[in-house]
């Protein structure tokens, strides 16, 4: 039984993924699709159970429709090691879910999450007992800009959890959907990111969403607060410190089989070691690894690699660090 009070909580929406399944055809278009493969996604449930398979104890908190899509979420979530029960249940609003399509080597997402359940959070649902309870205990909170833009209740509950004097770190991932935010202000999610302790972010959406790429630029934007973590075009991985110090760690090499999700499992790696107390390289690059496995896969998560492995790739050399090569067939080492 996973204790009710972890010390990482994530708080996000969940949502149920369909996707081609294996026995139709290898491509073609999304209405010639017969069969679908059900499994779940969504950021922060990524990044809880990426969480859970590094050895934090791990809560996920959000809203669900009382519907069947809901029991397989929490369901899967449990047998990963998730703790959820904090989740709140709704008898009206349905589980969102999302169609994940491939066609001429291209993934395609189709969204059906437009008045769901976990849309409906808004700032009281942090005074639930369950959820204070485990906010309390948490060492870590963490959620996604995406959380902030599914309503606007949403982004005021992030706001007030931002606000609020914390006794844990908070993380927050920018997860920059421009689909999301149309004809939305995201002035909450600003605010938001301004009080966090830790934000991730991409460079190619800071570009868009900030304006600029730049470290030294977004600090500024950010303010003094947080620990800075970005990924480049160049799949290097940047932390610039709140005093300035800068830690660089490049990507493995990686044969990449799907990209979605590769970014919820480097959070997930990188937090992970932050809770761990590991040098600042080596929460880079338990980051990379966790992407480097989901990068490999089909799926939005993958298995974590076996913790010999894990601590050896941790501990090794630049060079050795360099020459290590990740694949569907696993990983093959110097």
């Amino acid at each position: 039984m996973v204790a009710a009070v972890s010390r990482a909580l994530c708080l996000g929406e969940a949502m149920i993924m369909l996707t081609r399944d294996t026995g139709d055809a290898a491509d073609g278009p999304l209405e010639d699709v017969e069969t679908f493969r059900r499994s779940v996604g969504g950021a922060e449930c990524n990044v809880a159970g990426g969480l859970a398979a590094l050895g934090i104890t791990t809560s996920w908190i959000s809203r669900l429709g009382d519907d069947g899509f809901g029991r397989h979420v929490l369901r899967d979530l449990r047998a990963r090691g998730v703790e959820v029960g904090g989740v709140e249940l709704d008898p009206e609003r349905p589980t969102a879910l999302y169609v994940k399509h491939s066609e001429g080597g291209t993934s395609r997402m189709h969204y059906y999450r437009s008045g769901s359940a976990a849309a409906a959070m808004d700032p009281s649902f942090l005074d639930r007992p369950d959820v204070r309870t485990r906010l309390a205990g948490a060492d870590l909170v963490h959620t996604t800009g995406i959380t902030a833009a599914i309503s606007t209740t949403a982004a005021a509950m992030l706001e007030r959890l931002a606000g609020e004097s914390r006794g844990f770190v908070l993380s927050v991932d920018l997860n920059w959907r421009p689909a999301l935010w149309r004809d939305k202000d995201p002035a909450a999610l600003w605010r938001v990111l301004r009080a966090a302790d830790v934000v991730l972010i991409g460079a190619d959406e800071a570009e868009v969403f900030a304006g600029t790429s730049d470290p030294a630029e977004l600090r500024e934007l950010l303010g003094p607060r947080s620990t800075l973590v970005m990924k480049d075009d160049a799949h290097t991985a940047l932390v610039v410190e709140a005093d300035g110090r800068r830690t660089e760690v490049p990507a493995l090499s990686v044969e990449v089989v799907e990209p979605v999700g590769a970014g919820d499992a480097f959070a997930a790696g990188f937090l992970a070691g932050t809770l761990q107390g590991l040098p600042m390289e080596q929460r880079l690059r338990l980051g990379h690894l966790g992407a480097a496995a989901v990068l490999a896969v089909p799926e939005d998560h993958a298995a974590p690699l076996d913790p010999a492995v894990r601590q050896k790739l941790l501990d090794c050399s630049d060079d050795e660090w360099a020459a290590v090569r990740v694949g569907p067939a696993g990983v093959k080492l110097p």
